[in-house]
């Protein structure tokens, strides 16, 4: 082979892979890890500001034919100079060759399927009958993590906030339009989470947060996704959950290692161990459970495969000369 396929963001926009096929492919994805048919060795990375991060993620799915790596970085610092906390490039390889077939912006793909990761954990953790949700940090995870528990859930109900003025307010208008919800932007972190089913918080990860959610906030019977570890939310609140489930035990205790999660309880399961009916998910309506999902290389890499064979049949992309 000698070209690589190069797909933009605008690309990837353009291919607008709909949020339930994704869902069904990590989905899909998680049952086969809970199955010990994937490759994924903890992410390693480099910090060069604090609670910054720049990561290599490599995952292989024999299944998909999907081997790659994404390099990808989050800066918090980045917010205030306009420009994205997150960002990267995503690298696929022939599995059967090793030689690369393509290179991708990820940030889109980094987006959608973090949401997607969400909705596949609160298919397993959350109450069926879910109608009501709250999203802390209203930025592109907050967008992509409703739109995706929209899709499993119908829901009712939404509360919003985020530190930003204005930003919850524009939340609630441009996703209630998308989704057809009445979203209300509220003025504390509390009141997107007290007597709420489905809680999402995904602001900017912190080696060293200040959180503010307490125990007694989430229901009983609640879900919670902290995308961002456990920033938002007290030790208390966390070891209040009867259960508490993440997406990869190995990569959680490399964290704990590196001094995140001081004061997080272990999990349980991971969400592979769950779809794959190896362990329980949820058992009672009464249940509090928290599902902290770390971001994989498996995720990315169920998602960039599709979207490598749809630009190819859709015409989408440049080739480049190896």
């Amino acid at each position: 082979m000698s070209h690589i396929l190069y797909l933009s963001r605008k690309d990837i926009e353009t291919i607008n892979l709909p949020m339930r096929d994704i869902i069904g492919a990590l989905d899909a994805m998680f049952r086969e890890k809970g199955e010990g048919k994937v490759e994924m060795p903890p992410k390693p990375g480099i910090h060069p500001l604090p609670d910054a991060f720049i990561h290599a993620m490599p995952a292989y799915i024999p299944s998909l034919r999907s081997a790659g790596m994404k390099w990808v970085s989050g800066y918090p610092q980045n917010q205030a100079k306009g420009l994205p906390y997150i960002s990267g490039l995503l690298i696929l390889n022939d599995p059967e060759t090793g030689i690369p077939t393509a290179v991708m912006d990820c940030t889109w793909i980094t987006a959608m399927r973090t949401g997607a990761a969400t909705a596949v954990a609160a298919k397993y953790l959350a109450r069926k009958d879910s109608s009501s949700a709250g999203i802390i940090a209203c930025g592109v995870q907050g967008r992509a993590n409703l739109e995706a528990l929209s899709c499993l859930f119908y829901l009712r109900r939404v509360r919003a906030f985020d530190i930003q003025p204005g930003i919850a307010d524009a939340f609630a208008r441009d996703m209630g339009k998308k989704l057809g919800i009445g979203i209300e932007a509220v003025d504390t972190p509390r009141e997107a989470v007290i007597d709420l089913d489905l809680v999402v918080t995904s602001g900017p990860i912190l080696k060293k947060p200040s959180p503010v959610i307490e125990a007694g906030w989430l229901r009983r019977g609640g879900f919670a996704s902290p995308v961002d570890f456990d920033s938002y939310w007290t030790g208390d609140a966390l070891r209040e959950a009867d259960k508490l489930a993440t997406d990869d035990l190995r990569q959680m205790e490399y964290y704990r290692r590196e001094g995140y999660f001081r004061e997080t309880p272990k999990a349980y399961a991971d969400i592979g161990e769950i779809a794959a009916g190896l362990k329980p998910g949820r058992e009672s309506d009464d249940e509090r459970i928290v599902g902290i999902n770390l971001g994989l290389a498996l995720d990315d890499m169920a998602v960039a495969i599709v979207i490598y064979r749809k630009a190819g049949e859709l015409g989408i992309g440049t080739e480049l000369p190896l």
